[in-house]
């Protein structure tokens, strides 16, 4: 009986991982959206006026939008759903390439603005801003990691029109368009 490790499980467990990066990034960040447009009038930061930096805001719907996506995938390769387009390599790849821009525009720009903050680490905010720069590199780092994941498994297998559950079987999928059978 031979037995073989896919790429399936890995990619579950990265998909995992990125949904509690996302959701951790989503609280930090209306965590510090919170203190920022409910200064007090002592707070030395911005003269106790209130702001919001539009950065924070980027990290929010990157962590959004990635939530989302990584719930419908992992639900998708769960329970092996196939729908045209969307659900296939190349539909991943795409939605992956989209959320990578975001995430490394968010985390970039984060890093430029708040750079080194170990002169600050004895206040709280500055603590969250630490905490959300790491989250935002975390999650754009898993992102890389689950698109050459993908990228190479379709070049491998050219599987770019297959369902990204990779796991795809004739007799069981619904999927209409002239897949070949996964090799995950």
């Amino acid at each position: 009986m031979k037995s073989s490790f896919g790429v399936t499980p890995i990619r579950l467990g990265l998909y995992g991982a990125l949904l509690l990066f996302s959701f951790i990034l989503l609280c930090i960040s209306a965590a510090r959206l919170h203190y920022t447009n409910d200064l007090s009038r002592d707070d030395p930061l911005n003269g106790g006026r209130h702001y919001y930096d539009p950065i924070v805001v980027e990290l929010l719907v990157s962590a959004l939008l990635t939530m989302g996506w990584s719930v419908f995938v992992l639900v998708t390769m769960l329970k092996r759903l196939e729908f045209p387009v969307i659900t296939t390599f190349l539909g991943e790849i795409v939605v992956l390439s989209v959320l990578w821009l975001f995430w490394i525009v968010g985390a970039a720009d984060s890093s430029s603005i708040w750079g080194d903050l170990s002169f600050c680490q004895g206040f709280q905010p500055c603590q969250v801003l630490s905490a959300m720069l790491a989250f935002a590199w975390l999650g754009w780092m898993t992102l890389t990691v689950l698109l050459v994941l993908a990228v190479l498994f379709c070049i491998a297998n050219k599987a770019w029109n297959e369902p990204l559950h990779g796991r795809w079987d004739p007799r069981m999928s619904t999927f209409s368009g002239g897949m070949r059978e996964s090799r995950v």
